[in-house]
């Protein structure tokens, strides 16, 4: 610590005495720290405690300290985070990488053992449960033998890592959400480690390979969702580079009225955040309206970040702070270095505390949020619950005049007016009918409802009203319970609601992230056939964060956002098109018409509720033997050895290509030529729709990879768990079965036209033949390209069919950072300019020009590049776009190909 401004100083903790890089010590020498929100103190400390005069130094940290919220992001900064937070789905291919980077530092002559995190990496697995069985008390047991039958070798590999790498744990399957583990276990708050100067004293912040890390923003705790690529970077040493953001405050005043969720308050805050634009802002939440809020509510509201589009979404530490680490079993010796750290850095917020400066202020009073679902496709297209029967109405009329359209053979839509559709079906000897706007998936699911006890209680208080009154679940509804933790179980027990919705088909299916992911399961034969048979709307209703298109399940077009108990209404309903205010979801064993209201719960008894069955012995019981698991976690064979022995035939975990022609010396960046467009996508192309999680179709790509080699189609398992594998992943590159590719217009999925010879055919295979033909590709695309998951194969899947830029209106925060990180230029068109304004057809060959010269030459946050499409015809389209390399570290990144080159020569030395 070169401490130019003098601010080491002592602290003394209850049972012991550290160093801080003192706030305090800072601001008595001429700085206003006090306007500064939390989120910037924290990262002004993060740069005091590192000053070293070369990755930060002094300037560094005076600009933060003389922070312009007005300003436009300039000033480049190395942030460190303390620790770093995996997911399995992201954290198998973090681990193969590691693995073939210490086989690459070997091949260069360097030692495999420098590739080790050098700070705390913890892993959850939590996304490779599936919901095969439910509705059932053995629905759990059948759920995690068949999880470890598909996924022992990841998990084998998984405990590989664990004894090959220091400084990294695992968290055994089947004992929660990663972000709600984390949140209830994990996160420190304020750190304890060795620094410079001794034992230092310092915020808690992480970066984590799912975009939601975010939620433990709630807990007061800075961090954030990266792709594996910069994850890996951070763990083996590289700070993130990152320009310092603006912050919007938003403020909240009064509180929520009766019937509403925290739910509710999220999906208000999300459509609010998005339609302002907060991409690559900080969102600080103030106001009075705090004071109401608990951590848990607050956590929900700052898990669903990455829907609203800022990178986080942080509350202050305050008294709720200090109650929820004692609620959550923390030890008081905690507590106390919490409390007394937060209070002398001037991180502890109080009712006097004075209000920050902000780059804008939102406000928001809590008593007008109203309850609501979101979608059919989007987490912020918020809809009333009162007008969503409406919702979905509209959105019926523009499925109907499609399928005339389609029916006409013209494209027109005169022929015969389509209406809604009805099949009938039977289940169990029933007779039943099936329609548009049938629900036939309900999952209390995901991290960022099931965290909360206040929504999940609810939950169960419907269930149990339900029961009594002798109202049944449709039975065409797919049912399940899929909780953060096994606390959530413990408190459903205490209260004595598992029953009730056990009755209901809402039985325990697993602990982890299932239906939110695409990990929902097959329904019943009899229900995916009817919706095949008639192409039906089918609907989920899930209280995850994600409905984007094909990612729920393959036989649902209309994904719904919604609290627990409003899961469990619409499974007793069995429909969406209707007003629960209005009409009734079903009608008693009596025949008497039920309505919401009569199942519905009061603030007082829900209260009540969590008071009688949430304690603190839950929490310390539950997680007193976190990293143990079972008997099958703990007879998994470890494979030995600092390098892995990569097994060839393997379908789950194969070496990665990315390093196996590294060179001491990158290649010159040169500018590209000749290039084809793979695909012209539109606006809002989600990662989901680059690299999806869900499902393998048989007759794609990736199915018939497996079934050559030998694979069956019932052990397919899914994109997600085969992330160790890039020959599946490459060939699941655009494999949404919801792309809209505009080279194939009218046709849904991953296809594309080959050119010039204009053949229709799979995205893969065209990617195959153009790299036969050494053709260089390009990706055209519009508005927040890349929204949604923190998903690195989004980039490295384009990466391996060859392509070597996107050119798009805007891009997400972290998709850009990703493709920065495997060395595809990230190109934007200048304001106003995109496909269509310029009159692309995206069958023009496309140069760039300049790319070479702004890598080599000075760097910035506006690198101009020129564009050229040339037509069939030998006419000529000439435009800018700015090469988003949005700070010199990242031009560096560039140049020597990614991002993990980089590191892997810097440790070689």
């Amino acid at each position: 610590m070169k401490d130019s401004f003098s601010t080491l100083r002592t602290l003394e903790l209850a049972d012991r005495s550290v160093k801080i890089a003192s706030l305090p010590a800072l601001e008595k020498q001429g700085f206003n720290l006090s306007r500064l929100p939390y989120s910037l103190r924290i990262l002004l400390e993060n740069l005091l405690r590192r000053e070293d005069g070369a990755s930060v130094d002094a300037g560094d940290i005076e600009a933060i300290a003389r922070w312009d919220a007005a300003a436009e992001p300039s000033t480049e900064i190395a942030f460190m985070p303390a620790r770093v937070l995996l997911q399995d789905f992201t954290g198998v291919p973090v681990v193969a990488d590691l693995a073939a980077m210490r086989d690459a530092m070997k091949a260069l002559g360097g030692d495999p053992k420098r590739i080790n995190p050098v700070q705390p990496v913890e892993l959850v697995i939590d996304h490779s449960v599936q919901v095969d069985a439910y509705g059932s008390d053995a629905a759990f047991l059948i759920n995690v033998e068949r999880e470890f039958e598909r996924n022992r070798e990841r998990y084998a590999f998984l405990r590989w890592g664990q004894q090959a790498f220091e400084n990294f744990k695992v968290v055994p399957p089947g004992t929660g959400i990663v972000h709600q583990v984390n949140l209830e276990y994990l996160a420190r708050v304020v750190m304890i480690g060795p620094g410079s100067a001794g034992e230092f004293a310092f915020p808690d912040t992480l970066v984590g390979t799912d975009s939601h890390t975010t939620m433990v923003n709630g807990l007061g705790v800075l961090g954030w969702g990266v792709g594996g690529i910069e994850a890996e970077a951070v763990m083996l040493g590289q700070p993130v580079s990152m320009l310092v953001p603006q912050v919007v405050g938003m403020r909240l005043t009064g509180e929520v009225t009766e019937g509403v969720t925290t739910t509710d308050l999220v999906l208000t805050v999300t459509e609010q955040l998005r339609a302002l634009g907060v991409v690559g802002k900080f969102v600080e939440f103030c106001g009075p309206g705090l004071a109401n809020l608990s951590v848990a509510d607050r956590a929900t509201i700052a898990n669903m970040s990455p829907e609203y589009g800022a990178t986080c979404g942080i509350f202050p530490v305050d008294a709720k702070t200090l109650d929820y680490l004692r609620l959550t079993g923390r030890e008081e010796s905690r507590v106390d270095c919490v409390e007394r750290y937060t209070r002398e850095q001037g991180l502890f917020h109080t009712s006097e505390s004075p209000e920050a400066e902000y780059t804008d202020v939102v406000h928001l009073d809590l008593s007008t949020v109203v309850p609501s679902l979101a979608g059919p496709r989007r987490p912020q297209d918020r809809v009333a619950l009162t007008d969503v029967k409406r919702s979905f109405s509209i959105e019926m009329d523009a499925v109907c005049a499609q399928r005339s359209a389609g029916s006409s053979g013209d494209g027109s839509v005169a022929v015969a007016e389509e209406t809604k559709r009805t099949v009938a079906a039977s289940i169990d000897g029933r007779e039943i009918e099936l329609q548009d706007g049938s629900v036939v998936i309900a999952a209390i699911t995901s991290c960022t409802n099931t965290s909360n006890p206040a929504v999940m209680l609810a939950a169960g208080l419907v269930a149990k009203r339900a029961v009594e009154l002798g109202v049944e679940t449709k039975p065409w509804v797919k049912t399940s319970l899929a909780p953060g933790s096994k606390v959530v179980t413990d408190y459903l027990k205490a209260a004595g609601l598992n029953r009730y919705l056990d009755e209901l088909g809402f039985n325990l299916v697993g602990y982890g992230c299932t239906t939110c992911i695409g990990n929902s399961g097959p329904l019943r034969s009899e229900v995916s056939d009817a919706i095949s048979e008639a192409d039906l709307v089918g609907v989920a209703v899930l209280s995850g964060n994600r409905n984007f298109e094909g990612r729920i399940s393959p036989h649902v077009r209309a994904n719904y956002l919604a609290s627990p108990p409003l899961v469990v209404a619409y499974a007793i309903a069995g429909r969406i098109d209707f007003d629960p205010y209005e009409e009734p979801l079903a009608e008693s064993g009596e025949g008497v018409p039920i309505y919401l209201k009569d199942l519905w719960p009061s603030s007082e008894e829900i209260e009540s509720t969590i008071v009688a069955a949430v304690s603190s012995e839950t929490f310390v019981r539950e997680y007193g033997d976190v990293y143990t698991g079972d008997e099958q976690w703990a007879e998994l064979p470890v494979p030995e050895g600092d390098n892995y022995a990569w097994a060839p035939d393997s379908a789950y975990v194969r070496q990665p290509p990315f390093f196996t022609d590294v060179t001491p010396e990158p290649s010159p960046v040169t500018d590209f030529s000749d290039c084809r467009a793979l695909a012209v996508l539109g606006s809002s192309v989600t990662t989901d729709h680059i690299s999806p999680a869900g499902a393998i179709k048989v007759d794609s790509p990736a199915g018939s990879y497996l079934i050559e080699n030998g694979v069956e189609p019932v052990s397919f398992n899914s994109y997600g768990s085969r992330r160790g594998n890039h020959e599946v992943l490459m060939r699941g590159t655009f494999a949404n079965i919801r792309l809209r590719n505009q080279l194939v217009p009218g046709v849904e999925g991953s296809f594309t036209r080959h050119l010039p010879s204009g053949e229709q055919m799979s995205i893969f295979d065209a990617s195959e033949r153009y790299r036969e033909e050494t053709v260089p590709l390009v990706v055209l695309a519009g508005r927040e390209y890349g929204t949604g998951s923190s998903r690195d194969w989004a980039a490295k899947g384009p990466l391996l069919l060859g392509v070597v830029a996107v050119i798009a209106e805007s891009y997400e925060r972290i998709h850009r950072s990703n493709l920065v990180g495997m060395g595809i230029a990230p190109l934007q068109f200048m304001d106003g300019d995109s496909v269509e304004s310029l009159g692309l057809s995206g069958e023009e060959l496309f140069d760039v020009e300049g790319i070479a010269a702004a890598v080599e030459g000075e760097s910035g946050a506006a690198l101009e590049t020129s564009v050229i499409a040339r037509a069939a015809d030998g006419t000529e389209k000439r435009f800018k776009a700015l090469l988003r390399l949005d700070t010199p570290q990242e031009v560096e990144y560039y140049r020597h190909g990614g991002i993990l080159t980089y590191v892997l020569r810097q440790l070689r030395g």
